[in-house]
């Protein structure tokens, strides 16, 4: 029958529209919040760490009502770890953001104002980052700044940045009080790290609220029940750079910034770090066995 195979050439077409376009709807959500896959530079969720190693990480604040309690709950377990600050908290509070870094913790960055950041432009994104990444440097953070995205939201655009910009997205394998059964006690929190964190583990906390005082209770129980298991605390930069393989040196890929604790002069000392000179190039970062790959693309977005 004339013109019956070009229908059907149509329903075809069609057919494969409607599953590509529910393969997008279903694919990029998942995507967008993935802990462990970004389209462009390099993510870190944990690494494949031979030690018993393991980085606490908290995420929002700093805020002056809480600093002091969580300082002193980690001074007295003799813990650094590393703080993903909010930018516009870090303007609020500037002194609880000098305070963490005097006590020899890392600051990365988690944006100015906490939004989504998908479908976003580059200006928005760049003044996300580029303020904070200010306000961590004032607060005398010396070290490179990883950055972690607000609920773990990344697509294109925002890699794309970070990438350009030399940002490590620093991402997580724990997250005990993101669930509300777990976070209702102390004990639970505890619990839930201990059954899950392997050597390389990036713990993820929230205890800069007023509403979270059973994680601020569970960071000595947690502090106290990995070390009975032989773990050590790191900050994430010093797990990079105790993951970073000589490979990644060989290739001229970027390894974590290890920061040990501080000298007599309590300024941080660089052991590592190497980079590209050509971001052109194509980069092989490896972390342990993880091996992240970027590839040479245009700059005119940036």
């Amino acid at each position: 029958m004339p013109g019956s195979g070009s229908r059907r050439h149509a329903w075809t077409y069609a057919a494969l529209a409607v599953l590509l376009l529910a393969a997008a709807a279903y694919g990029l959500p998942r995507l967008a919040r993935s802990r462990t896959v970004q389209v462009f530079g390099t993510l870190v969720s944990r690494v494949d760490a031979r030690e018993r190693v393991v980085a606490l990480t908290f995420d929002d604040g700093p805020t002056d009502a809480c600093a002091a309690d969580i300082i002193d709950a980690l001074a007295s377990r003799s813990v650094r770890a590393t703080f993903f600050v909010i930018g516009a908290h870090a303007a609020e509070a500037p002194a609880a953001a000098r305070r963490l870094v005097a006590a020899g913790h890392e600051l990365g960055n988690h944006s100015y104002s906490h939004p989504r950041m998908v479908l976003k432009s580059p200006a928005f994104l760049r003044g996300e980052i580029e303020r904070t990444d200010g306000l961590i440097r004032a607060a005398g953070e010396a070290g490179e700044i990883y950055f972690r995205p607000p609920f773990g939201w990344k697509l294109v655009a925002l890699p794309w940045y970070l990438w350009r910009s030399g940002h490590t997205t620093v991402t997580w394998d724990v997250e005990p009080d993101s669930y509300p059964e777990v976070a209702a006690t102390a004990e639970g929190i505890a619990r839930h790290v201990a059954e899950r964190v392997r050597p390389g583990s990036i713990v993820l906390l929230h205890v800069w609220s007023p509403s979270r005082a059973t994680s601020r209770a569970a960071i000595p129980l947690i502090i106290d029940r990995l070390r009975a298991d032989g773990y050590r605390f790191v900050t994430v930069g010093e797990l990079l750079g105790l993951a970073a393989s000589p490979a990644a040196r060989g290739r001229g890929g970027q390894a974590g910034r290890r920061r040990p604790a501080p000298g007599p002069t309590g300024s941080p000392r660089v052991i590592h770090s190497t980079r590209s000179s050509d971001q052109q190039s194509r980069k092989t970062t490896v972390y342990g066995s993880m091996v992240a790959t970027t590839v040479p693309m245009p700059a005119r977005l940036w």
